[in-house]
């Protein structure tokens, strides 16, 4: 693959160590939204795919450069697969103010309650990430990847790496032993992950087109 230079919609730091630990050697270079001043939308579909789509038409406008955006959360099966398309505000009731948690935290401590007294066994959750990349901001065939990472929720966070979810987080997979994502090193994260298959699934699509 020839070098692409791509501008990633994302203000977070740990996607943009994520995506360039990924995708550089696929020669994809990256810029963060930031460098050209861009401030993030309102996040207003109802899908992970809706939301993607909504970013990245965003910064490759605002850019002028292909843009690549995702969008990735949790579902939880005995909340009914929240907080889903709204994992990144499921606590943002005061979340991020001077005098609550920070957003990952209240996050991830709004789930906790909601899952107080529910058994281990109901606890299965998946992180799930869908991918795209725009060429441009009326590109009518984005490039899509999908994939997801099957898990379950703690009874307390674990670890002190990642972000997001990612201590109350354990993967099912009995190869991991049932650490959390957040005591994961970065490699085995970066190899499993639901968003590491999305962006494989992008890889092949992006190369196949």
């Amino acid at each position: 693959m020839t070098a692409q230079r791509v501008v990633l919609a994302t203000g977070n730091a740990g996607k943009l160590r994520e995506f360039a630990a990924l995708l550089a050697p696929a020669g994809f270079v990256f810029e963060p939204q930031s460098a050209f001043g861009i401030e993030p939308p309102e996040e207003t579909g109802d899908t992970f795919l809706a939301n993607a789509l909504l970013k990245a038409r965003y910064a490759a406008r605002l850019s002028g450069l292909p843009a690549m955006a995702d969008d990735s959360g949790l579902e939880v099966d005995a909340l009914g697969g929240a907080p889903g398309a709204r994992s990144a505000r499921y606590a943002e009731d005061g979340a991020g103010d001077a005098s609550a948690p920070p957003r990952d935290e209240a996050n991830w401590r709004k789930l906790l309650a909601a899952l107080a007294g529910v058994p281990d066994a109901a606890r299965r959750a998946r992180f799930r990430c869908c991918i795209v990349l725009v060429r441009d901001a009326d590109d009518p065939s984005p490039v899509v990847g999908e994939g997801a990472w099957e898990g379950r929720i703690l009874d307390a966070p674990r670890g002190d790496g990642g972000f997001g979810y990612d201590p109350v987080f354990a993967p099912v997979d009995p190869a991991f032993g049932g650490r959390s994502v957040a005591e994961l090193d970065a490699a085995d994260k970066n190899l499993h992950s639901h968003r590491a298959a999305a962006l494989r699934a992008l890889l092949t699509a992006w190369q196949a087109r």
